[in-house]
This record gives C-alpha cells, sequence and structure tokens, in this order.
C-alpha cells in the first residue's frame, strides 16, 4: 500500500482520528468536546463545542509566532500598473482596525455583511475583518447587475454593503457605484450603511448619512481583538447558481473550513508556510475565498492578489512575469486562462523570456481539463500539470492529486483519485454501485469532510432536497462520471449534459475531448439539441487558434471524422460550426446549458455570471443559420 492509499484509507475508516489530528495544526481558544456531531443527519458538525476565530488563524497567531514581517500578500495589478506588498503585521494592523470600524458602525457577531468588491488587498481586509467579529460576510462579484446584486442582498440581509468605486475590466473602466446604488433602491431589504472604498482612476459619489469612506473610517477606528466564535458558527455565504432562478447560499463554518483548507495546502498542493502561491481566480468565487484568502493565509504561506487577465494585461506572458517575479512556487487557475495563453501564443515563445525556475507545479480546476492543453502546458513549462475537482460546495477539492503526501501518475482526462475524507462512489439512477468503467452518476458517501457546505443559508429544506435527497446516505454532485479499475475518477459533465441518442447514452464531454485533441482547435464545447428521430443529437461548436486560415467547413469534416473513428457512428455527431468565441461565465465555465435551451427554442434566463451577454446574440445567428433556432 502507496502513502497516498494509507492515508485515504485512514481518512475513511476513522474519519475522527484522521480529522482531529489535522484540527491540532489550527489555534483553538478551546478544544472541542467531539470531532464529528452525526446525532441529526444531513446536518453534520464538525469540532462541536470548540472554540476560535478563522481571522486570528490567518493573520494574528503568525504576527505572535515570528511571521510578523514576512509578506502575506502580493498585490499585483497590471492593469492599474500597481505591485504592493503587504507583510502580516501590516494586516493585522489594518484587519483589526477595519474590523473596529465596522463595529463602530454596528456590525457584531451574526450579522451578515455583503461585500461587492475588485481583486484589490481591501476585499480580503473585508472579509477576514467580518471574520474577525463573528459577521458573516457575502462576497458577490464585483460588476455582477443590480438586479443580481439585489437578489442577494434581500436574500442575505446584510446590516451593511462593502465597495470599491470600480475597476477595470479589459480596456473598459466599470464604475460600481451606480451598480451598488441601483441594486440596492431594487432590493425590499434596506441597506442603510455603504463603506466605499475610492479608487484613484474613478471616483464614486457619497450619499450623506448613508455612504463611509474606507479611508476615512480607518483613520477614525481602533483595532479590535477577535471575537471567540464556536467551531460551528457560520463564516460565510456565498451564492451558486441553481436550477431554479434564486441562487443557492452555500453556507460555510468556521472550525471545519479552518482544519480542512490548512490540511489540503501542504498535503494536496505541496505548499510549506512562508513560499509563495497564487490562485489566479476572484474572491467572488469559491477559489478565491478558498486559495487566494483563506487557505495560504491560515496556512503561513505568501498569497499573490492578480488583478487582470492571462492575455491582454498586456500580452499572453502575463503569468511568466508573474511567476517570474515574485518567486511563485505553484499557481492554481482554470483551464480555460490556459486554452486563452495557447490560443494567442501556440508556440510559447513569451514563456522563454522569463525565468520560471521557482515554478513548481501547475494546478488546474473549474471545468475538465482536456488532454491538449494538458500535454501543451506540460511540455511548454516542463513541471507537472495537475488536474483536480471540486464544487463552490465543497469549498475544496473532491478529486485530486496529494503532491504533498505522494504524486500519483498524472492520466489524461482525469483529476485523479478521490481526495482523503471522500468516499466517492459511481451509482446509476436507482442508487446502485456500477462497476469500474461504467458511467454513472457521481456521489459521495456521507458524512461530507470538513469544510464543506453545511447548509443552505435560510432554506435547510432545500439543502435537503438539492443534494441529499435523491441518494439517500449520500451527496449528490450532479456531475456524472466513473472510475476506472485503478481508482481514477473521470468526470465526464453535469448529468444533464449527457445525451440521449436514439437509446444511448452519450457524454458530450467524451466528444469535446475527441475535438480538442484537433491540432487548429483552441477549445470547444458539444451540446445535445432535439431531434425528432433520435431524441437528441451532439451539436459542436469550436474556437481556432490563432493563425490557422483554413476554412471552417474542412476542419469541421475532420472533427466530425474523428468523433465517428473514436465513438462511432453512434455519436450520430455530423454538426459542428466554427466561432469567434465561446459564451463563459467570469470565471471561464463554458455556458453549455444555455447554448442548449437556445438551440431547443427553450427559454433561458441570462446566466447573472455571463462575463458578456452580447456573445448570446451571436450564438442565438449562428444557431439560427444551422436550423436549430426557429424565427
Amino acid at each position: 500500500m502507496g502513502k497516498f492509499e494509507e492515508v485515504f484509507q485512514q481518512s475513511i475508516g476513522n474519519p475522527e482520528a484522521f480529522w482531529g489530528e489535522a484540527a491540532k495544526e489550527i489555534t483553538w481558544f478551546k478544544e472541542f468536546e467531539k470531532v464529528l456531531d452525526d446525532s441529526n443527519p444531513p446536518f453534520y458538525r464538525w469540532f462541536q463545542g470548540g472554540k476560535m476565530n478563522t481571522c486570528y488563524n490567518a493573520v494574528d497567531r503568525h504576527v505572535a509566532n515570528g511571521r510578523a514581517d514576512q509578506t502575506a500578500i502580493i498585490y499585483d495589478s497590471p492593469v492599474t500598473k500597481t505591485i504592493k506588498k503587504i507583510s502580516y503585521k501590516q494586516l493585522l494592523d489594518q484587519v483589526s482596525t477595519f474590523a473596529g470600524g465596522l463595529a463602530d458602525l454596528g456590525v457584531g457577531k451574526g450579522d451578515t455583511v455583503v461585500i461587492y468588491m475588485p481583486m484589490v488587498p481591501e476585499a480580503a481586509i473585508a472579509m477576514l475583518a467580518c471574520a474577525r467579529l463573528g459577521a458573516v460576510h457575502s462576497v458577490v462579484f464585483g460588476g455582477f447587475a443590480p438586479h443580481e446584486l439585489a437578489i442577494r442582498i434581500d436574500h442575505a440581509q446584510p446590516k451593511i454593503l462593502i465597495t470599491a468605486s470600480g475597476a477595470i475590466e479589459g480596456a473598459k473602466t466599470l464604475e460600481y457605484k451606480p451598480l451598488v446604488d441601483s441594486a440596492i433602491e431594487q432590493s425590499t431589504h434596506i441597506v442603510d450603511k455603504v463603506v466605499l472604498f475610492q479608487r484613484d482612476f474613478v471616483s464614486a459619489s457619497m450619499i450623506d448619512g448613508r455612504d463611509y469612506d474606507w479611508n476615512e473610517l480607518m483613520a477614525n477606528s481602533k483595532p479590535v481583538d477577535c471575537v471567540e466564535l464556536d467551531a460551528t458558527d457560520p463564516l460565510y455565504i456565498l451564492y451558486t447558481s441553481g436550477t431554479t432562478g434564486m441562487p443557492k447560499g452555500v453556507l460555510r463554518d468556521n472550525g471545519g473550513h479552518a482544519v480542512a483548507l490548512n490540511w489540503t495546502m501542504k498535503n494536496l498542493y505541496n505548499i510549506n508556510p512562508g513560499e509563495v502561491w497564487w490562485s489566479a481566480s476572484d474572491v467572488g468565487w469559491v477559489v478565491g475565498h478558498s486559495y487566494i484568502v483563506y487557505a495560504p493565509l491560515i496556512q503561513g504561506a505568501t498569497t499573490v492578489f492578480y488583478e487582470g487577465k492571462p492575455i491582454g494585461t498586456p500580452d499572453a506572458g502575463a503569468f511568466w512575469r508573474v511567476i517570474s517575479e515574485h518567486k511563485v512556487k505553484c499557481l492554481f487557475t482554470a483551464p480555460t486562462a490556459f486554452r486563452a495563453i495557447k490560443k494567442e501564443d501556440p508556440k510559447g515563445e513569451l514563456f522563454a523570456k522569463y525565468d520560471t525556475s521557482c515554478f513548481d507545479c501547475l494546478y488546474l480546476a473549474g471545468e475538465r481539463t482536456d488532454p491538449d492543453t494538458l500535454h501543451w502546458a506540460e511540455d511548454l513549462i516542463g513541471v507537472p500539470v495537475i488536474d483536480h475537482w471540486w464544487q463552490t460546495e465543497t469549498g475544496w477539492a473532491i478529486v485530486g492529486n496529494c503532491r504533498g503526501i505522494e504524486e500519483l501518475p498524472v492520466k489524461e482526462g482525469s483529476p485523479t483519485k478521490p481526495m482523503p475524507g471522500w468516499d466517492v462512489k459511481i451509482v446509476d439512477d436507482e442508487g446502485e454501485e456500477l462497476s469500474a468503467g461504467t458511467e454513472g452518476n457521481i456521489v459521495v458517501k456521507l458524512p461530507l469532510p470538513p469544510g464543506t457546505l453545511v447548509t443552505l443559508w435560510r432554506n435547510e429544506e432545500r439543502f435537503v432536497k438539492s443534494y441529499m435527497t435523491k441518494f439517500p446516505g449520500y451527496y449528490e454532485t450532479s456531475d456524472g462520471g466513473y472510475m476506472d479499475e485503478d481508482g481514477y475518477v473521470y468526470v465526464m459533465g453535469r448529468m444533464d449534459d449527457v445525451i440521449n441518442v436514439a437509446g444511448h447514452r452519450l457524454s458530450t464531454g467524451a466528444m469535446e475531448e475527441i475535438i480538442s485533441n484537433h491540432p487548429d482547435v483552441a477549445e470547444c464545447a458539444v451540446f445535445g439539441a432535439n431531434d425528432s428521430l433520435k431524441g437528441q443529437l451532439p451539436v459542436g461548436f469550436f474556437v481556432v487558434k490563432a493563425g490557422v486560415t483554413r476554412s471552417g467547413e474542412e476542419i469541421k469534416d475532420e472533427l466530425v471524422k474523428m468523433v465517428r473513428e473514436s465513438i462511432g457512428p453512434i455519436a450520430c455527431f455530423r454538426d459542428a460550426c466554427q466561432v469567434p468565441r465561446l459564451p463563459k461565465t467570469r470565471s471561464g465555465k463554458i455556458l453549455r446549458g444555455t447554448m442548449r435551451a437556445i438551440a431547443n427554442n427553450k427559454e433561458y434566463k441570462m446566466p447573472s455570471t455571463i462575463d458578456d451577454p452580447a456573445i448570446l446574440d451571436e450564438i442565438t445567428e449562428t444557431l439560427t443559420k444551422m436550423g436549430y433556432v426557429k424565427k
């Protein structure tokens, strides 16, 4: 039995002993009485009776333990041409003072606070200040439309809203304040206090009696200590899209979250205290919560806050510049980012300009890593490229490659094996476990490990219905896939991405994998369109790499041939079209469900997370020309 297998078996066989040991790595004000309270399934609670504070673990304890002068946050903003380093001592001063300012405005334990900020250190300071007071923060992605922000305000019912005057998105300046004012006007919940961080490049007007200037608040406030909290007290709400219009408010607790995230930094990512870690995401997403702010700081690492894009700020060498300049050991980003870099700089000429000898590993997550992108990245940067799979609800990886325990061989198309603590099964629609290699529903045996969602904010009934009802005793991931004979998991996409062609269940993810192997294709999407004869037929869109001049029709014919040869004529893959771009969320996920709805002439809700709404008009026009959309 290998080292990883040994650790995994311990975690499944005796989770209380396993997580009880992991809990020794964080600081407790009072030791917990019980590692796992399983008296009220599926509402499991970790570290019952323990007293602690997440902010103390992320900031104060490092200052007390000799890391005061170590850099906690590197802020790198190519869009504002700013680089700033903040030590743990400086972070403590700012967080404790801002917490004092929030307390002066009436924020206390159990209150909710909405944070609507760009990728600036002040976003982390606001989050940590809430955690310091025991207030529950809900970060909403900066730039979300007023209507979407209003929905979240009404659901979270914040005592206060924290925002900035704006951000730079590509070549445009996006003003936040008009969006915030409009959202507050639209919401039924009254927000009577707004803290505004003014940025140099865009000034926002203040509303007397309601709005407070960030810098003035800091200047007039005194630092406060951390509030002693129960491990089971809520830390934050993070809204994620539901199948209905109302987003689901994933609720995370304090104790389990701190223990699990701290454990992952060394064991999953092989990062030690003091090393530089970079998660190229945004604080508005779960990755930003877990791996820009909380995990690296709880562990005592240095975290990079990057306010920019993988391309265009200024070019496709941006990531290599950050890694070289700040001596980044590991980077965590979405496959989309690397597909964008590959499209702009397919030969990796910009990579050669930088010294990346400090770089140890690239981690990808957020969507399936296609083999072409995986191998392109491996060949270019010469370090391990590790895919892993998780969800907003889980807070950290369900399936991964624990390089801090034992690095397992990479298999293309698989994020490797279930993580310690995750008892993953593949089951059919009746809940019967399937044999190796057979595709089905990916589920996780309860209880879930620490750090995962404990419920949905103000909706326990929806929590049970959404995740715990279809397969009793299991968490339903709503993703489909299979496990091979070595225990490697293959995630083939949402279960509704499985299409039924003449009675045959076929994975659009498998077709995408084949298409992405074409040398001219940068990225692709396959989704099911209704067909009167076959039930459903696959439709493919593809974007070509920079410099490709061949006709889309010629490439399409080759793709049809490739799918036919790999899957067989049973796939009925005959319709594909070249498009200039694919619709995506701001975190880089391709909106396959929305394209499917358009192709099937169904009403769809404009996704609140969409990067550019105009692209849906382009997609509709393309599908109309292809004969799917009926005028």
